[in-house]
Parts: structure tokens; sequence; C-alpha cells
């Protein structure tokens, strides 16, 4: 049984975690997607992760890290809905995109999140390509290296 001061708390949390939910498809509904991708999977978090990583694997595109933010949150006494992120790239491929303009490492290596939404669905997000273009101003011939991520997304969710 928790105290009572470690109860409130955690009602608190839940109300925070509430609210983002719904600020959260408030935005998805009314805004633009501020050059993040979002596609269903039909799959669990972890499936879609794990689909998504055998796809990364059999191109020889590296995997620097999984993140189960959900373990994470549990380890300090939260609670989330399944989350995990993955990074992956190919240095091959990035570093040339660094060399032009070193800012982009703020988005390098790439990254998915699979996560599961309040209504039980899973999405698979990433950035969006042509935005990391416009935002850091990069050539038609250096933004292919990292465009590649659009048909391995699609291929994971098939």
């Amino acid at each position: 049984m928790l105290a009572q001061g470690q109860q409130d708390r955690r009602d608190r949390q839940v109300d925070f975690v509430q609210i983002c939910t719904i600020k959260h498809m408030s935005k998805a509904m009314n805004t633009p997607n501020n050059g993040i991708i979002s596609q269903p999977s039909e799959y669990s978090v972890t499936a879609t992760i794990d689909r998504l990583k055998a796809v990364l694997q059999a191109k020889s595109i590296t995997i620097f890290a999984q993140i189960d933010q959900q373990a994470e949150a549990e380890k300090v006494g939260l609670t989330l809905r399944p989350t995990q992120l993955l990074l992956f790239g190919n240095p091959q491929a990035g570093t040339p995109l660094m060399v032009a303009e070193p800012t982009i490492a703020l988005d390098l290596p790439l990254k998915a999140l699979a996560w599961e939404a309040a209504d039980s669905k899973v999405w698979l997000s990433y950035n969006d390509p042509n935005y990391l273009k416009q935002r850091f101003s990069l050539f038609d011939e250096l933004v292919k290296n990292i465009a590649v991520i659009v048909p391995l997304i699609n291929q994971a969710l098939r």
C-alpha cells in the first residue's frame, strides 16, 4: 500500500500523462506534422521494432541503440505506454551529411520510434527526410543518404 504522499504523487503523474495524451491527440489532428512521419503498425511495439531491426540488419545498417522507454520509466516508478526508440545508420552515408552541416548530428544517427497510443494503436514515427533537408539546407545528393529510411520503414510495416 502506498503512503498518502506517494499516492498523491502517482495520481498527479497519471493526470499529467492523461493531459499529455489528450494534448498530443488534438495536436496530431489539428497541426502539421512538424517534420515527423507517423505510420500505423499492425504489430505490437516490440514486434514493430524487431521487424525494423531485421530489415536494417539485412541491409547491413548499423543498429547503434535500442531504448525501451517504458522499461526506463518503470525503473523510476512511472508508467508509460509501450514505447521503444531505435537509433540506426550507416557512417558511410551519414558522415558526408555531417561534413556538410555539422549540426545535423543532432538528428543522426537516424531514429525510429514505435509507440502505443491511448487507443492501443501502434505507430512507427521518424523524421521526414524532406524536413531534415529544409532544416539543414541540404543538397539533394546528400538527402538521398537519409531518404532510404522511407522504404525501409515501409518494408518493416508490411
